[in-house]
């Protein structure tokens, strides 16, 4: 390989090649991103970048057992890579028996595209949406609101390569949509949010137009005290409750005694039912839209995943079927460990209710409710119960008769994500969402809207 070649798969090649390790796992990640941001119905920035990591994981065989470095580093070229692998061997011998040593993977067909150069976003992924922006900004000033926010697109292409022998190449794209309408006199908000894989399928006008009606909805505000309210969850609310609790759901913790999923006198509660709603919770490498890795990547241990289970197939699973937990998720040795078949995480999250409600025909169906916009700030309070605390935020409306007929003040939250699956009595229609607490993190999600009779808002809160 040339000293100057910066290609991803050659990087990888020559970092195997100057393994001394016992074995060697490398992770090269190829990142471009692209954004705009506005404010008061103009741009404000644009911009792109790119950049490069690599990972360099080295396993060393002692008499004690097989011991792991991991260290990553940006920007690297070839010139970097014989300090970087020789530091990854230096850390693995200097590290004790790695409590979740197993073998390496194998046997898992090479990607057709390994050594095709990386995939890229530019600023031509907003060919056509920031035209309609432009066209939303003239309508949000004819209408008397102001438009902030900000459109993201990343792709990221990972390359995985193994002493092994696995070549693995994953390209994932991942956009955001956050649009926040306000009045002038910035006492009424408003937000929505999208996710998107290449942004042909948003539309900035429509979500102009939703959040006018909530501003106007807004104009009447009422004054109402913490307690229980039969509430409405959107899809982007139970995405970051149901995210949450899919990190919650470790085998192994469960297994252990440590988390809302362990059967009180041992063992777990898989088999449980958890509603009496149809409800089924999955995760699908390849569901339409929200493809993730079909492929475990990982750049560390810890938690529910493992250097050593890089490129181990990454299979559909559900975790919540028609109501009854039937999977918590697992590495190799925490499998091994617990007598659960091995499942990885994924990278998405979808919930499926079987139903076709709309939210607005939720909401007609309402006589007197709360109608949520968005949560954030969610904290966990209690792992044994799930129990999370955080804040709604832009947007509670009370919903009479069948109408919004106003504005009520924010509130803070105590519930748990799977008590609210067991109390909820009605699921709407499944669609892609963005999870704003979660975004930073996680974006690929589906979700109905739900219906809970006794949410808890435990305080008022004077968050917007």
């Amino acid at each position: 390989m040339s000293a100057r070649s910066n290609k991803p798969h050659e990087i990888v090649e020559r970092a195997l090649e100057l393994s001394r390790a016992d074995g060697c796992v490398v992770i090269a990640d190829e990142h471009s991103t692209a954004n705009l941001r506005w404010a008061g119905n103009a741009l404000t920035t644009n911009g792109v970048t790119r950049g490069r990591s690599l990972t360099v994981v080295a396993t060393v065989d002692g008499k004690e057992g097989t011991a792991s470095g991991v260290v990553s580093r940006a920007a690297v070229t070839a010139e970097d890579l014989e300090p970087l692998v020789r530091a990854a061997e230096t850390a693995a011998r200097g590290a004790g028996p790695a409590e979740d040593a197993q073998p390496l993977v194998t046997g898992v067909p090479e990607s057709p595209d390994f050594t095709d150069a990386p995939a890229e976003t530019s600023s031509a992924v907003f060919a056509d949406f920031a035209p309609a922006l432009g066209e939303a900004f003239a309508r949000a000033r004819a209408g008397g609101r102001e438009l902030y926010g900000f459109a993201n697109h990343e792709l990221v292409s990972t390359y995985v390569g193994t002493s092994t022998g696995l070549r693995l190449r994953h390209d994932q794209p991942t956009g955001t949509l956050e649009l926040n309408a306000k009045s002038p006199d910035r006492t009424r908000s408003a937000w929505a949010g999208r996710s998107t894989r290449d942004f042909k399928d948003v539309d900035p006008g429509s979500l102009d137009a939703e959040l006018a009606v909530r501003l106007g909805w807004a104009e009447r505000r009422i004054e109402l005290p913490a307690g229980r309210y039969e509430t409405l969850l959107p899809p982007t609310a139970v995405a970051d409750l149901l995210i949450y609790q899919l990190w919650s759901a470790s085998g192994r913790d469960a297994a252990e005694g440590r988390t809302v999923f362990s059967k009180p006198g041992g063992g777990t509660r898989l088999g449980e039912k958890l509603t009496d709603l149809p409800l089924t919770l999955r995760t699908d490498p390849n569901e339409p839209g929200l493809e993730s890795a079909p492929f475990v990547v990982a750049h560390s241990s810890g938690g529910d995943q493992s250097v050593f289970d890089n490129g181990l197939p990454v299979a559909a699973t559900e975790w919540v079927s028609g109501g009854e937990l039937k999977h918590l998720t697992t590495t190799r040795h925490s499998a091994g460990l617990t007598g659960l078949p091995v499942a990885p995480a994924g990278g998405n999250l979808i919930l499926d209710g079987g139903q076709d409600r709309s939210l607005e025909e939720m909401v007609a169906a309402t006589e007197r409710g709360l109608l949520l916009t968005c949560l954030w700030y969610i904290r966990e309070v209690d792992p044994a119960t799930l129990l999370l605390t955080g804040l709604t935020r832009d947007g509670v409306y009370l919903v009479e008769n069948g109408q919004v007929t106003g504005q009520v003040n924010n509130f803070r939250f105590n519930e748990s994500p799977v008590d609210l699956l067991g109390r909820a009595t009605e699921a709407g229609r499944t669609e892609k969402t963005l999870p704003r607490e979660w975004s930073d993190w996680f974006t690929r999600a589906a979700m109905p809207a739900l219906r809970v009779p006794d949410f808890n808002m435990s305080s008022v809160s004077q968050g917007v």
